[in-house]
């Protein structure tokens, strides 16, 4: 499993309440529901992140 790395996020108050809003519908945290839309984002232009080697260290 990949490494998490915390950080503080400035945004929007209505945007936030519109993907706490999202989140709940689609029985994720406002944290998951996040993660999953930069996943999507990510996926979208072709700029996952490789894959790490299971037995390679950071």
């Amino acid at each position: 499993m990949a490494k998490k790395k915390a950080f503080a996020l400035r945004i929007n108050e209505d945007m936030l309440k519109a993907i706490e809003k999202w989140a709940v519908n689609e029985f994720r945290s406002t944290n998951g529901q996040l993660e999953w839309m930069l996943n999507q984002s990510l996926k979208q232009v072709k700029r996952q992140p490789k894959n790490k080697d299971k037995n390679q260290k950071n």
